[in-house]
């Protein structure tokens, strides 16, 4: 893996744990460090020939799938779609609006 594909990923992972959580406060922490992981990326965009963005994401499930946030996951359940739910150029620009992407995950996902 390379250093692009991490930023990605931690971004990704992050705003999955704000979409799970059911407590308000740890998803506006998770939202908080998805923006501060967001607002690196548009700063410094990754190369799109450096991150498969599907790759990326899959990470990013993996890492939000953590056994020790299990107990606080209430909102939908990880059955999470294959694709991205956005592109690598979307994610990247500074006026991502990290609420909306969290409800994009919640809505995209499977309920439980």
């Amino acid at each position: 893996m390379n250093a692009s594909v991490d930023r990605v990923r931690d971004a990704l992972a992050e705003l999955i744990k704000a979409a799970l959580v059911s407590d308000d406060g740890l998803s506006l922490a998770f939202r908080q460090a998805a923006a501060d992981k967001i607002a690196a990326l548009a700063a410094d965009p990754p190369p799109a020939d450096a991150v498969r963005i599907d790759g990326a994401w899959t990470l990013a499930i993996r890492a939000a799938e953590a056994p020790e946030l299990q107990p606080e996951e209430g909102q939908v359940n990880l059955t999470l779609p294959r694709s991205a739910p956005f592109t690598l150029e979307e994610l990247s620009r500074a006026d991502f609006d990290v609420d909306r992407a969290v409800e994009t995950i919640r809505k995209s996902a499977s309920t439980g």
